[in-house]
């Protein structure tokens, strides 16, 4: 099999990764409106039901640096695709919030570690030209996995049947189970093992070139043994210390801002919140539909301006855009308008408005940055630290949204997500530094001064968001 089509089966499977993860997150958001005819839930079960899902995604996140170490990064993937499948058949089948509670928490597990593992794998594994728009189009496949599921959600709405929306994420499980066996063991972590003749053999097969493998064998050796001989543990302790709590700070904020925005009230609750003024179930999943193919879309200008505008321009555009959205969500909802056409209008127009401004700012931005602001010696563990916050941010958003919603109704929390989105334009514009053009020793030397960083002169050529990955 030619080199070029070996690489390519390498991002359909990574692809699959992206897209189960989207998946099993999105399809909740239209499966509830039928769970509940079936298991009685209060506005706190209903919470739970979709937090369930973050609260073990914060588990595998949290044990999948150290499992993708000592098991590898290919059966690490192989594992979680077997736990996507237990999950997903279990909370398919579940007759009571317990049981289905618990298994949404198994599903999530297998979401934390792909949210993790598949990202890293592919990098290590992907050709040098290939791994600079990898990041953000992880972010892609994840948009295209949660319209997937709204699709999903829209073909089955008139049977009501919620459990064919959660198990039929089986079949994507399966093909990246068994296509994983197929594809070889990330060259990186067989060197990191002293295997270093079977990465030679995977990067010769991968590459076709046995001369292009040897020079790519040394660049992993080198890599390798600078990051032994620089890498620290990191504790708590170093973390809060006066030279890298500021970059923590700025770290721990982005992913905070990136949920409190309200984004996961419109991914998990946008059917609940267009049924409550007065969108029939299929209406309303099929207006989800819209919303998610926005998602994808929006996502894709975002790759291109990304390293062309800058990190920072998008994210302030996005949060005053957010902000808008939830005004006017805000004011149709508390205006006192009766259910009619001009109702579903602005409040489609307000969601509309939102994801877009969401999906070409917040949502793939904060994943290139993140890598970014860390300190080489510290970077993975403290990236994988923020990765575990932003689930458990993720989760306190989706757990509580229910009772707020029940106890305020959607004016209140709007306004309040309003609020939220100011706060993340503000927190962008005073202290997040801008990285676009400049290399990540630069930007560590600057922030570990106290300095913003700022973009090099013009005519600078980027830097590679993928150069972050090790």
């Amino acid at each position: 099999m030619p080199a070029r089509i070996k690489n390519a089966l390498i991002w359909v499977f990574g692809a699959l990764g992206g897209i189960l993860w989207g998946y099993d997150t999105g399809v909740i958001s239209g499966a509830m409106l039928f769970i509940k005819n079936d298991i009685a839930l209060t506005p706190l079960l209903e919470g739970l039901v979709v937090s369930g899902l973050l609260v073990g995604a914060m588990l595998g996140a949290g044990l999948s640096g150290r499992l993708s170490d000592s098991w590898g990064r290919r059966r690490l993937i192989l594992a979680a695709s077997g736990v996507f499948i237990l999950g997903t058949l279990g909370a398919s089948f579940a007759f009571g919030p317990a049981s289905l509670i618990a298994f949404r928490c198994v599903i999530g597990i297998g979401v934390g570690i792909a949210s993790v593992v598949v990202p890293l794998y592919l990098t290590e594994l992907a050709p040098k030209q290939l791994r600079g728009g990898l990041t953000s189009l992880m972010q892609l496949l994840v948009t295209v996995g949660i319209f997937v599921a709204y699709v999903t959600d829209y073909l089955l709405a008139d049977a009501e049947a919620w459990r064919w929306m959660i198990g039929l994420g089986v079949v994507p499980a399966a093909i990246l189970a068994l296509g994983i066996l197929t594809q070889p063991e990330s060259p990186r972590w067989l060197v990191g093992k002293g295997r270093t003749d079977e990465a030679r053999t995977v990067l010769t097969r991968l590459r076709g070139d046995a001369g292009a493998a040897g020079e790519e064998l040394a660049e992993i050796e080198r890599a390798e043994r600078t990051e032994r001989e620089r890498s620290e543990p990191l504790t708590v302790r170093r973390l809060l210390s006066p030279r890298l709590r500021p970059v923590f700070v700025v770290g721990m904020l982005l992913v905070l801002f990136q949920n409190f925005v309200g984004i996961n009230t419109i991914i998990y609750y946008a059917p609940t919140l267009l049924t409550d003024i007065g969108f029939g179930s299929n209406g309303a999943i099929l207006a989800n539909v819209g919303i998610g193919l926005l998602n994808m879309l929006m996502t894709l200008p975002a790759m291109r301006l990304i390293d062309r505008k800058g990190r920072k321009p998008l994210l302030l555009f996005g949060a005053l855009g957010m902000c808008a959205a939830m005004v006017l969500l805000a004011v149709t909802n508390l205006s006192g308008l009766g259910y009619g056409a001009l109702l579903s209008v602005l409040t489609l127009g307000g969601i509309a408005l939102y994801i877009a401004s969401f999906a070409i700012s917040w949502g793939p931005v904060q994943w290139v940055m993140l890598p970014e602001l860390f300190p080489m010696r510290i970077r993975a563990a403290a990236v994988s630290l923020c990765v575990l916050f932003n689930w458990l941010f993720n989760m306190i958003v989706a757990l509580v949204f229910p009772s707020l919603l029940h106890a305020w109704g959607a004016g209140i929390n709007f306004l309040f997500f309003a609020g939220t989105t100011l706060l993340a334009f503000l927190f962008v514009q005073r202290l997040l530094p801008e990285t676009k053009g400049r290399s990540l020793e630069e930007i560590e030397q600057d922030l570990l001064r106290g300095r913003p960083a700022r973009p090099e002169a013009e005519g600078s050529v980027p830097v590679s968001s993928g150069s972050a990955s090790h």
